[in-house]
């Protein structure tokens, strides 16, 4: 692995830093990709068993006004469309919790840009087990496999490896998303994308040809995080 992305959801930054950095995602080894999720009771018990804490800070009126007017600028100015989904229930460990699952079923590339489309493309609610098994089926997954995600939050293995996730973003003090880490440097929000590039090994190339990040119709620089 060349860098570590801690990445959300939830989260529109994360969503628009994840179409920056597709053509390393898509590379398959380029990047190690951790969930980052606010855990359910369930969940949240278990890591505070390991000794961590979630890093969750309820967000004011003001700051949640801003993130629609910038998000709105963002995707204006980047030319790409987006709606602003209705969580009346969430539960992150629908989707979140389903990625891990998709991974060891050799589908985790397809669910995670089939959850990211759902969720800012079309505006679906990730955290209905009906959406999961729709994005299940748009990622090429059987009736099976489709099964096993929908079933991930119940799934004893899985639950262990989202909890050891949630801990490793206690232990190495990743407080937002979208995070960037390249040994132990941390890069937060899509404005350090770039900077995150740049410390990438010098044999980037072979997974991405040289030019091809400045083509990209995203362009980084603007200061956006959130977790």
């Amino acid at each position: 692995m060349r860098g570590t992305y801690f990445f959300s959801f939830r989260s529109p930054y994360s969503w628009l830093a994840s179409m920056g950095l597709k053509r390393l995602i898509d590379a398959g080894d380029a990047l190690e990709l951790v969930p980052f999720f606010e855990p359910d009771a369930v969940r949240s018990a278990a890591l505070q068993a390991q000794g961590g804490v979630f890093p969750y800070t309820p967000m004011s009126d003001a700051k949640h006004r801003y993130i629609l007017k910038d998000v709105k600028r963002l995707t204006t100015r980047f030319g790409v469309s987006h709606v602003w989904p209705v969580d009346p229930d969430p539960w992150w460990e629908a989707s979140h919790l389903g990625f891990l699952a998709a991974r060891r079923l050799g589908h985790g590339l397809p669910f995670f840009w089939q959850v990211y489309r759902a969720r800012w493309e079309l505006g679906l609610d990730i955290s209905r087990t009906e959406t999961i098994a729709q994005i299940c089926r748009s990622a090429g997954m059987d009736a099976r496999q489709t099964q096993i995600v929908c079933d991930a939050p119940q799934d004893a293995e899985i639950s262990s490896e989202g909890v050891a996730a949630l801990h490793r973003v206690w232990m190495e003090d990743v407080f937002g998303t979208p995070m960037f880490t390249k040994r132990r440097t941390q890069f937060w929000g899509i404005d350090r994308l770039p900077d995150f590039l740049a410390a990438i090994d010098e044999d980037l190339d072979a997974q991405v040809p040289a030019g091809a990040l400045a083509t990209t119709p995203l362009e980084f620089d603007h200061a956006g995080g959130c977790g």
